[in-house]
């Protein structure tokens, strides 16, 4: 795709799914790749087993809760530390809730409107004085189809990610001037933890992953008829990391197979 020797990268949610496949893709272009998640253990998986698939390259794994500031100050420091400053950040972090607006509580509103946004707020924030330093800078936001086409049984989520959008926009022009881009994506359904948990519930046992998930696709009329997979929605997450969208920004791409209505 792109030569990205020497360059630093951030991913935050770099455990799994889409975070990890983008740490994947990241590395394999020669970036040095800084990742965070909340779980310990997974991130000691994951690690080992990115050393033994990159033994050459260079990476950082730290436990990190992107809501508290001084998680993400100490990770930033860790990575100025041993990798360098940034010059790409990738804001991945947060799952959907289900609720409709009959079922959320001022609580549930509360906690999903922050973890939406604190969760690029902070990261952006803290790393913004390592990107103004670097050339051909990037922030990219993994951000949901529900952004622009809401869902009644995710209305809290729909909410706060049209939200999510909208400050895209606003830290892209923002930040025009400083030489750093803002873009994101919006993901229709992509195989994911989330899903996986929904197909174990699922009340016909007998059924493989193969035989729900296209059930599902057609359900939801995907026109690609399948979910994504998490190394389709890295690439795109690459393409507005890096110069190959030098040109781009305040934008969004669409990874959502299909399922899109919106105009």
């Amino acid at each position: 795709m792109i030569n990205l020797e020497g360059k630093v990268a951030v991913v935050t949610g770099g455990s799994s799914g889409i975070g990890l496949a983008t740490v994947k893709l990241l590395l394999e272009q020669g970036a040095h790749v800084a990742f965070c998640g909340r779980s310990a253990e997974r991130l000691e998986s994951v690690a080992a087993q990115l050393r033994k698939d990159f033994p050459q390259s260079r990476f950082l794994t730290q436990i990190c809760d992107v809501l508290n500031p001084d998680d993400v100050h100490a990770f930033a420091q860790a990575v100025r530390d041993q990798l360098g400053k940034p010059a790409m950040l990738i804001n991945n972090a947060g799952q959907g809730r289900l609720s409709t607006f009959a079922d959320t509580d001022d609580q549930a509103w509360e906690q999903e409107l922050r973890l939406k946004f604190f969760s690029v707020i902070h990261p952006t924030r803290t790393f913004l004085p390592d990107l103004e330093t670097q050339d051909e800078a990037a922030v990219v936001c993994v951000n949901s189809l529900l952004a622009a086409q809401p869902e009644p049984h995710m209305v809290a989520t729909s909410a706060a990610r049209a939200g999510v959008m909208n400050l895209v926009r606003s830290l892209a022009t923002e930040f025009a001037p400083k030489g750093i881009r803002v873009n994101g994506i919006l993901l229709g359904l992509v195989d994911s933890g989330q899903w996986r948990r929904r197909f174990e519930a699922r009340e016909d046992k007998s059924q493989t992953w193969e035989q729900w998930s296209l059930e599902l696709a057609q359900r939801k009329h995907i026109q690609l008829g399948r979910l994504g997979r998490p190394e389709e929605a890295a690439r795109a997450i690459v393409f507005l990391a890096t110069p190959l969208s030098s040109y781009t920004t305040g934008s969004h791409i669409d990874v959502s197979g299909g399922v899109s209505r919106h105009a």
